[in-house]
């Protein structure tokens, strides 16, 4: 499927390491814009504003353009187009009821998308036998307001790693040795929180990863708390955004030698 103005960018290298930031745009295309009834704060707090920057640490990059708002592209398709409150934590989204063509629209992109994606991940199978995506997501935990309490930290890790649809049989050491790395990592002078599957078990892209190359991919998804940013102003900490992709960074050469194991 050919869109003319897709809603990601895809930038290919030579390596069977991806990463994604599907959650990272912020724009809205003209007649989605004009139905939408939450401001900018308010589709930014609930986007992943600063993961378009951490895909960097691979060869082969995939961020999305346009808000998820528009078109969420880690949900299920039938979920991918908040019509509710009940689908977007509580929101009013929309000013009226989507016209049905707006929806269809947004739907060929999320089509457009996952065809992109099967083809891109075809050819790196045929060319690398397997591949990885780092699949690259954050979340919120100070739901109450700016001044409000921060969520419990035992069931909130900074780092939550998404395994429900690995097949871990098969991924396990792969996975264990990319945590292990991530933890290691002196962040700041401290050792980051990463646990898996406790906020998290991973989204749509990574199911459909482990359903549709379910011998050759494995999509890690990883989804940062924004202990390094003000999730109501959107403000970052620069150097903890960096300092992040440097932790990112310094997972690669052992989840490329756990693959060459395989």
């Amino acid at each position: 499927m050919t869109i003319l103005n897709p809603i990601w960018h895809l930038k290919r290298g030579d390596s069977p390491l991806i990463a994604t930031a599907i959650h990272d745009g912020h724009a809205l295309r003209e007649d989605v814009a004009s139905l939408m009834a939450l401001n900018d704060a308010e589709r930014l707090r609930e986007e992943d504003p600063f993961t378009g920057t951490w895909v960097s640490v691979a060869p082969t990059q995939v961020v999305g353009t346009h808000s998820r708002f528009e078109v969420d592209l880690n949900r299920p398709r039938e979920k991918a187009v908040y019509l509710t409150p009940a689908d977007a934590w509580g929101l009013h989204v929309w000013q009226r009821d989507l016209p049905a063509d707006l929806v269809a629209h947004s739907l060929a992109q999320y089509d457009a998308f996952y065809a992109e994606m099967e083809q891109l991940f075809s050819e790196m199978t045929a060319q690398f036998g397997h591949f990885i995506v780092f699949d690259l997501h954050t979340y919120n935990h100070r739901r109450e307001g700016p001044a409000g309490p921060v969520a419990d930290p035992a069931q909130n890790p900074e780092v939550n790693i998404g395994t429900g649809t690995v097949d871990r049989k098969r991924w396990g050491p792969l996975l264990d040795r990319f945590m292990a790395d991530l933890h290691a990592f002196d962040f700041r002078g401290r050792r980051l929180d990463v646990r898996e599957n406790v906020k998290f078990k991973g989204g749509q892209l990574a199911r459909w990863v482990h359903q549709t190359f379910p011998e050759s991919g494995c999509d890690i998804a990883i989804e940062f708390k924004k202990f390094f940013m003000d999730e109501w102003s959107g403000q970052p900490d620069p150097a903890q955004v960096e300092t992040i992709r440097l932790a990112l960074q310094a997972t690669v050469p052992g989840v490329l030698a756990e693959l060459q194991k395989l």
